[in-house]
This record gives C-alpha cells, structure tokens and sequence, in this order.
C-alpha cells in the first residue's frame, strides 16, 4: 500500500474524525495493521503519519492481560512508528491524553508539566508521548474527556437519559469534553500550517465542568429531567466500588499554545449541543 497520508486506529473516534479531515488519508484499523509490528504500508512514499490507535479500557488496564495490552498499543506501537519515522523522514503526530497527569497541581496542566500518571493506562500513555517526543518531526496532540463516533461518556448519558433512567456520577473530578472532530481539525492545521513541532493541547474551551455536570447538561440537551443525574464524591464512589480505577483530579488543560498556533477550538458546551442533535437524527455506530 502506498499513501502520502496514513491514520493509524481508523476506527476509532479520533481516527475516524482524521480520516474525514484529512483529503486523500487512508485510514487502517487495528485488524488491519499492528501498530507495535507496523508492516504494511510503504513508509519510505509517506509524508503524515497520523497515531490514532491505542488501548483504551482503562478498568482493564489494571488486569495482566489488559495491562500488556495497553503498553503494546500505547508505548511499543508509538516506538516503533518513531523508529520509522527517523529513517523514513515522515511527519508523526501522536494523540496523547489527559491521563498522563494527576491534576492536583490546582490549575490547568501545560504541555511541559510534568507527568504523573495514577493509573496503568496513563502511565502507557506517558511512555508513548516520550519516545514520539524523540523524533524531530512530530506533534503530540493531547485533548481530554473525548467525545466522538464511538463509545464514550457522553454517548452512555445520553443512551440513559432516552431511557429517563437514573445516573450515579462523581462530581469532584472536572475537565473538559473534547470533540474528535476538533482533534481531527487540530491536526489538519498543525501539519498543514507549518506550526512548530512539538506538543499541543487540544480541548474544548468554555468552564470547566464535572463529569456529574456534564450528565446533568446532556440530560437536558437530550430533554430529559437533569435531576435525575445524583452527585457522589471520589472518595464515596471508591469505597462503593473498591476495585475503580484512579482517575486524574482534574483534566483541565491549558490550550494557550494552541491558539497561538492557530489551532481552531470551540466551546464544548455547542458542541455538545450539536452532539446530541446529531445523534438523535442519525443512526448510531455501534
């Protein structure tokens, strides 16, 4: 195969989101392509190389077989695409995430805090944003709370908010949904305008919001009772569920690079609302 453009997990949220945005992309899945064994394509003809895949089950991360899962994908594969990229010469853009801090430092984290992972999936995360970090032409881009064509936060509230069922939702944890199609746009404009290599923090802007907010709002949006949404704290959820995974305090991060770069961005809160309208006039995938 040969491509000027590859999107590596193409099926995932973000990959799908690239795909789209990028004219001429081919787009290879996981079934497709093995990121830590990636033989295929014929690297020395490609300019982008577009690092969508990855491990994303952060509960199964915890287990030994989700656990090697998740450093294959998310560290040996981004190593392995570095190595190609220092012979072959292409531009790497690697998508990070939220996960690779702790967000207890009381303010938004910058592209150079530094990482502080409190659970298996960020720490393979933060190995992989290092190793692409070494190759001269790459951006990471990193957004947070990810929302796209695919499974996530949003799209399960909105599926109990059809059902008027009732939700239990930690809200001393805040952030920022991110869009896939605003990630999509992010790196469209990073490798296209020339911007200077490196990392960027791509998120949607607007107040950030607790993951106990963000349900009640898309309750609403979807014209369901927000009531319906109750608070529990962390601390309260953890003792409920002993086994829950360690989640980042806050994953509010500082977008100021990007913007100076150019970097198109857009309030969460109308993205949200197109989300929802979107889902509701369109059949979902599954």
């Amino acid at each position: 195969m040969t491509a000027r453009t590859v999107v590596l997990g193409a099926g995932g949220q973000v990959g799908r989101a690239a795909t789209a945005a990028l004219p001429g992309a081919v787009g290879l899945g996981h079934d497709e392509l093995d990121i830590a064994r990636p033989v295929g394509p014929d690297w020395a003809a490609v300019d982008l190389v577009v690092n969508a895949a990855a491990y994303t089950d952060v509960a199964g991360a915890e287990h030994p077989t989700g656990r090697a899962a998740a450093w294959r994908a998310n560290a040996e594969g981004p190593a392995a695409l570095a190595r190609l990229a220092a012979v072959h010469g292409f531009t790497l853009v690697h998508v990070s995430s939220d996960y690779v801090f702790d967000g207890r430092h009381g303010e938004p984290c910058r592209e150079d805090t530094p990482f502080a992972p409190v659970n298996t999936y960020g720490a393979s995360k933060a190995a992989g944003d290092l190793v692409v970090g070494l190759v001269p032409r790459h951006y990471v881009v990193r957004p947070s709370w990810l929302v796209g064509d695919g499974p996530n936060f949003v799209r399960t509230m909105l599926d109990r908010a059809r059902r008027d069922e009732p939700a239990v939702v930690v809200a001393d944890q805040v952030g920022r949904p991110t869009f896939a199609v605003d990630v999509a746009a992010a790196v469209a404009h990073l490798a296209g305008s020339g911007a200077p290599f490196g990392t960027y923090h791509v998120t949607g802007t607007g107040d950030p919001v607790s993951w106990a907010d963000l349900a009640r709002t898309t309750y609403r949006l979807a014209g369901a009772d927000p009531d319906r949404v109750t608070d529990v704290a962390t601390a309260r959820y953890r003792q409920r569920y002993p086994d829950a995974v360690p989640r980042p305090a806050s994953s509010v991060l500082d977008t100021d690079k990007a913007r100076r770069a150019g970097v198109p961005l857009r309030d969460w809160r109308d993205r949200l609302a197109e989300y929802v309208r979107e889902s509701t006039s369109r059949p979902r995938t599954p």
